[in-house]
């Protein structure tokens, strides 16, 4: 870790953890091995039923720059990320996720990124991503490349266009999205966004940035892998319950979409991942269809973008593991 120093601001590292005593224990020590002098670690757990709790006070017993904070009842991923941003006393926080590991230098990383960036572009809204690497059970690996580390970010609008309807503005890097894990930006900037939307118990993390995008938020990303996610499968991420907060997310934004005559397209597009993941592909063509007759040229740029990197990315995930 780098020396401590009063010259450089205090960064809250935010790590959420549900049920997580075996996957925690990477995460807290990745926030430790921070190649950052001033920094606090605070952990909400979120109502764990296992022995979280526990795995995280031992973790952090003798650190006097952590804090663990209990839910006495579940709050969702989102209600979980309000409570790191009213807990947290840092002048910019870094989220880390209870089941990934951040390398050494990604706090430092981030933090050059941002000053750099507000410096060059006179803006005070900027959202920082890492880049990262996610492994498979079966030894798959994928990179994530961070929006706006491959070229210019999404500016304002452009980025809700893209989370809202795939509207993909020409010469913008959008990479691998807006996953709160890799996030890192000054607790301004999340309060200038209305933070996370508790209502919201999937894609809480895609409401943030639209709203940031909304406010007119610029979204830049570093190059470098700085995390390493560790795939999981859970209840909160069946087919089911994707499309449910997807199409609450259309709903939620039905104002801005009716305005950029998306709405119908937005709440529609849920439903052909749906009916893929189900394996009902005679309804998702049903769907298909109905979207084709009333935007054809988007539909199409859509479904023959998207459709065959999923089925590559989905026969990479279920293939044997090798010897």
């Amino acid at each position: 870790m780098m020396d401590d120093s009063k010259d450089i601001p205090l960064i809250t590292i935010g790590i959420t953890c549900y049920n997580a005593q075996d996957s925690i224990g990477r995460a807290i020590k990745s926030a430790f091995a921070q190649d950052w002098g001033n920094l606090e670690v605070l952990v909400v757990d979120d109502c764990s039923s296992d022995g979280s709790v526990d795995a995280v006070r031992e973790l952090i017993t003798g650190h006097g720059n952590a804090r663990l904070v209990v839910h006495e009842v579940n709050a969702g991923p989102a209600g979980a990320r309000q409570t790191i941003l009213r807990e947290a006393k840092g002048n910019f926080i870094a989220f880390f996720d209870d089941d990934d590991e951040s390398l050494p230098e990604r706090l430092k990383t981030q933090y050059q990124r941002i000053v750099s960036y507000e410096a060059e572009s006179g803006v005070d809204l900027v959202a920082c991503y890492a880049s990262g690497r996610r492994l498979y059970p079966n030894g798959y690996e994928m990179f994530m490349a961070a929006i706006g580390s491959g070229g210019r970010g999404p500016i304002g609008s452009e980025l809700a266009d893209y989370q809202l309807f795939y509207g993909k503005k020409p010469g913008v890097f959008y990479g691998g999205g807006t996953p709160t894990c890799s996030l890192m930006a000054r607790k301004e900037v999340f309060a200038a966004a209305g933070g996370f939307d508790p209502s919201l118990r999937r894609v809480e993390d895609v409401d943030f940035a639209i709203a940031l995008g909304l406010k007119g938020g610029h979204f830049i990303g570093c190059p470098e892998v700085l995390f390493i996610q560790y795939a999981s499968e859970g209840g909160d991420k069946s087919p089911e319950k994707n499309m449910e907060a997807e199409v609450a997310l259309a709903e939620k934004y039905a104002d801005y979409l009716r305005s950029v005559g998306r709405y119908e397209y937005a709440r529609r597009w849920p439903l052909v991942r749906y009916y893929h993941f189900k394996g009902q592909h005679a309804e998702m063509i049903k769907v298909l269809g109905a979207l084709f007759l009333k935007a054809p040229v988007k539909t199409a740029r859509h479904f023959f973008t998207t459709g065959p990197r999923r089925l590559l990315h989905e026969f990479k995930m279920k293939r044997e593991k090798r010897g």
